[in-house]
């Protein structure tokens, strides 16, 4: 398989752009050391080690995670300084313990009182601390306690007071750039989000209390504003691969996405105008309905086909306007599709197939699980 074409797999398959991944790693990096502000790159888009390495420059420190299933699996393979990004699950204080005694430093989220009392109950081996962040929202809709709550500053007071326990830092995730357009909106996002984070940071310094401040998203790490020098650190993590939402937010040029599923028509159906295709859900997700006029996902290099509908191993194609061509689309042709959102479809397949200039180089494994 290696050095065989794209054409040579078997289909559906999840393609990746090995020279698109490494532009668009590099760029986000010197966009960082630019504005003077640390990169902690998210890891949920890829969950592989290859791709991991590609994004620490080889050094495996300094990473987000979304699933405690990544934090093993990159502590597993040597990664540390790991930050789970994710509101404290009881159910898993245990499995965070662990972690936390083997890694040099592996930290924790959470929001609300009841998840410190979690960590407060379950003490550290050998004197060690709880590295904990607090999650803050400011107004973008995910988790987080609000930032002008007055419990937010008191519950900051009640982590760095806390026996066994560090508040390591303040965590904003702007996700509502996802609903903008264009870079002025982008930039505004940004520009609120990073105002209302330092005017946190100011709070807390006014009671005493110094640590670290992290902001992110794809959209705002792309547009960065120049008060985000003033924080800590960002978190973005969609850059590795981008997809046709970000180049729809103005994230990103098409250029710049470097997956796509390879697909194959196995089915002629003129009384539907229609092509069927051997991608369903299962191999490219459902998000993004009724977010393209080309459906589902962008047809690459054929602009009036449209993917109408999907079941979950087939897809139904059609032109968008006219009569379609079945000549120019025999069974067994192969088309490319450009997914709405990567990490969606990323999490359809257990294997990633990576390439250059179309010459397959290689596969990488994601890992999966919560």
């Amino acid at each position: 398989m290696e050095g065989g074409a794209l054409s040579s797999l078997e289909t559906p398959a999840l393609v990746v752009d090995l020279d698109k991944v490494k532009r668009n790693v590099q760029t986000m990096k010197e966009r960082c050391e630019g504005g003077g502000v640390r990169l902690r790159p998210h890891m949920k888009t890829h969950k592989t080690l290859e791709c991991a390495d590609i994004m620490t420059g080889g050094s495996r420190r300094c990473i987000v995670v979304s699933t405690l299933a990544e934090a093993c699996f990159y502590g597993d393979h040597g990664y540390d300084d790991i930050l789970y990004a994710y509101p404290l699950p009881f159910d898993k204080v245990e499995r965070c313990a662990t972690l936390s005694e083997r890694l040099d430093l592996f930290q924790v989220l959470l929001d609300h009182p009841e998840a410190l009392e979690r960590l407060r109950r379950r003490p550290l081996a050998g004197g060690r601390l709880w590295h904990v962040w607090l999650k803050l929202d400011c107004g973008n809709g995910r988790a987080g306690v609000l930032h002008s709550d007055a419990g937010a500053v008191q519950l900051a007071q009640a982590i760095a007071g806390a026996e066994g326990v560090e508040l390591t830092g303040v965590y904003a995730h702007c996700g509502n750039t996802y609903y903008c357009k264009g870079v002025e909106q982008i930039q505004a996002v940004a520009q609120e989000t990073t105002d209302l984070t330092l005017q946190f940071m100011e709070k807390l310094k006014a009671v005493g209390i110094t640590c670290k401040s992290s902001i992110g998203s794809t959209p705002s790490c792309s547009h960065p504003v120049k008060d985000m020098s003033r924080l800590s650190e960002v978190h973005p993590g969609n850059y590795v691969f981008y997809d046709m939402q970000q180049s729809l937010i103005g994230s990103c040029s098409l250029e710049d996405v470097a997956v796509r599923v390879l697909t194959r028509v196995i089915g002629h159906c003129p009384h539907r105008n229609q092509l069927l295709i051997d991608c369903g859900w299962c191999g490219l997700s459902q998000d993004g309905s009724g977010k393209l006029p080309t459906g589902y996902a962008v047809i690459e290099g054929h602009p009036n086909l449209k993917l109408a509908s999907m079941t979950q191993e087939h897809g139904r194609v059609e032109p968008l306007s006219g009569a379609l061509d079945f000549g120019r689309y025999p069974l067994g042709a192969l088309l490319q599709l450009i997914p709405y959102h990567a990490c969606a479809t990323a999490m359809m397949h257990p294997v990633y197939h990576v390439h250059s200039g179309g010459r397959l180089l290689g596969q990488w494994r994601p890992t999966r699980g919560w």
